[in-house]
């Protein structure tokens, strides 16, 4: 059924300020630059005489100004991303982050002076129990020791971020959101021309696919000059710091050996024919070709209803789902959308995809969706409203304690798709219904598990080769198709008319190294789920919303060990993708009955 943006909800961003005029705003900014000056005079060159007393003092003081410093930054990232096109709002998120980068000078001296104190005064300070709440805080700044510069460099890297790094992830996002996509005389943006990929029609899917390819391969030339100032910044940095490789600074932040994410993306890759290629073999059947285009990996099945939902039908399925797996959880969901904390509706200006904004531990997320009706948009609203409960579990564990540890972030939602898929798989009795609503789950998990990994051995080759130069937009081209073509199998079409669709990926310029969380988090997902089905652990659902509430703070070998769990075994990847492969042989079980 046709979608009534009007109709849809939109998030009110009034509980953080009135609006981009709201004095207020100014005010905190003030404060913000008056306390940081306040707490380098205080304390600079003074932390190895503090008592743990006076250091738990401290660290409160870190805390209260890093809760009103979030909803600065907040208010002026979501008020941007769903107006990427008013220039207020983009020079008032330019502003505040200028300031806060500007304003937030003063306190470097922090993290290197805690990293300069020897272990017996941590030990001394963490013996108090009070102060020992912060253990997670402490911890995490003492893993960076090593990697540290002075604090004359630290201050220049952290001066320049914004007219480096940070500005050119701005370009990116501001391009991007600005790109117009024309198919049969109708202009699309970047988030209303990926849903023409799912149309029925391939005729519609193939002018769409080309269409982005064709976008895309005309800002080339400056996305790929983007992405080599992106790699050479972050190389620069990384090599001054003493980072082996290129993707050793994000493993260190998620706690993650570089041996473990290895053994994670070398086990995919070894599945790759056994889930990927096995699956579009059955997909060009069902599409009635020898082989799927590259558009086509998303079409919905010409056998399949081409079922639509309205808002509230989605909202009511998910959070269905969601109070049968937990009423504790149903209870954390139903303020997203009692209290406008999420924006539905795609429009112009607006940022594609979806995702979960928290500011602070202390305040509640923003969700922001592009919903158009098709069940991918039903699965996303339990994806992202999974990170929002996530969030909302962890509330207790304190602003400085928590952040975001990327292979750990994606468990709850991915955990939410699974939740709402198995609802809406059991109201099926009919065959053919079956087999369409696994091939579609069959087809995200693809996405997720194997293509993002796909996205990480080109990055990671990306980054490894422009050590020796800078890399033309031919070679960055040839560096994805190898990848897409070694991943997607002989069954999928992997040729010119996709070269370019690498400068979609957003995660490639402003999260280097992120993409292997979402196969990291889905394998972890998929284990989780077989332990629940099987019955092996008692009380499932209260274990698994306190692993939630730790995600964050705990070692993963003591989160994950009541559900018998060890992320550090190669089991426990394939245990993971075992699962897609079951579904498949469920698919291929299917089909013969279905088609014979």
């Amino acid at each position: 059924m046709e979608q009534n943006n009007q109709n849809l909800p939109a998030w009110d961003l009034s509980d953080l300020y009135s609006g981009i005029d709201d004095p207020q705003i100014e005010k905190d900014l003030e404060r913000y630059r008056r306390e940081n000056e306040a707490f380098a005079a205080k304390y600079k060159g003074k932390l190895a005489g503090l008592s743990a007393a006076e250091f738990y003092q401290l660290l409160q003081e870190i805390e209260e100004r890093r809760k009103y410093a979030s909803k600065l930054g907040e208010f002026a990232y979501l008020n941007m991303v769903t107006q990427m096109k008013n220039k207020e709002a983009m020079a008032l998120y330019q502003n505040i982050s200028e300031k806060m980068t500007d304003y937030s000078k003063p306190t470097i001296f922090f993290t290197l002076e805690i990293n300069q104190l020897p272990q017996s005064k941590i030990d001394e300070w963490l013996s108090d129990e009070k102060l020992a709440f912060y253990r997670p805080f402490i911890t995490r700044l003492r893993k960076f020791k090593d990697y540290e510069l002075s604090e004359a460099v630290e201050e220049v890297l952290h001066e320049k971020s914004i007219t480096s790094s940070d500005a050119w992830v701005r370009l990116y996002e501001e391009t991007s959101s600005r790109l117009v996509y024309t198919v049969d005389g109708k202009e699309y943006n970047d988030a209303e021309i990926s849903k023409l990929l799912l149309d029925k029609d391939p005729k519609v899917r193939e002018k769409a696919g080309k269409e982005i390819n064709r976008v895309s391969k005309e800002n080339a030339p400056l996305f790929s000059f983007i992405y080599n100032m992106i790699i050479k910044d972050k190389a620069i940095e990384d090599v001054k710091r003493g980072f082996k490789m290129p993707i050793s600074a994000r493993n260190l932040a998620e706690n993650v050996p570089d041996e473990t994410v290895k053994a994670l993306a070398e086990t995919v890759r070894s599945r790759y024919a056994d889930i990927a290629h096995r699956f579009y073999k059955l997909k060009a059947k069902w599409l009635g070709v020898d082989k799927i285009q590259y558009w086509d990996r998303n079409a919905p099945l010409p056998f399949c209803d081409d079922v639509t939902y309205s808002w509230d039908e989605s909202v009511k399925i998910v959070l269905n789902a969601y109070k049968e797996f937990s009423p504790k959880l149903y209870e954390t969901a139903t303020d997203f959308f009692n209290k406008n904390w999420i924006d539905v509706p795609p429009r112009d200006g607006k940022r594609s995809g979806a995702f979960c904004s928290g500011g602070s531990a202390s305040s509640h997320p923003y969700l922001l969706l592009n919903f158009v009706g098709k069940q991918n948009d039903v699965l996303t609203l339990a994806h992202e409203l999974g990170h929002g409960c996530h969030h909302q579990l962890r509330r207790e564990n304190g602003d400085l304690n928590e952040f975001s540890r990327m292979t750990s972030e994606e468990i709850a939602s991915v955990f939410g798709e699974m939740m709402t898929f198995q609802s809406l798989l059991k109201q099926q009795t009919d065959d053919k219904a079956k087999l369409c609503l696994i091939a579609g789950k069959v087809n995200d998990m693809i996405n997720t598990a194997i293509r993002q990994i796909a996205f990480h051995f080109f990055e990671s080759r990306a980054h490894e080769e422009r050590k020796n130069g800078e890399l033309s937009e031919d070679r960055l081209g040839e560096l994805w198709l190898e990848e897409m073509r070694q991943s997607l199998g002989d069954y999928v079409v992997v040729d010119d008319n996709s070269r370019y669709i690498w400068l979609q990926v957003g995660h490639f310029f402003f999260l280097p190294f992120y993409v292997y969380a979402y196969s990291f988090a889905d394998c972890l997902v998929n284990s989780l789920y077989k332990v629940s089905r099987d019955g092996e652990v008692k009380d499932f659902p209260e274990k698994y919303l306190h692993l939630l509430s730790q995600t964050a703070i705990g070692d993963y070998n003591e989160i994950f060990k009541p559900f018998g769990l060890d992320v550090n075994s190669p089991a426990f990847w394939n245990k993971g993708l075992d699962l897609i492969s079951e579904y498949i042989d469920e698919l291929e079980r299917l089909d013969k009955k279905v088609f014979g």
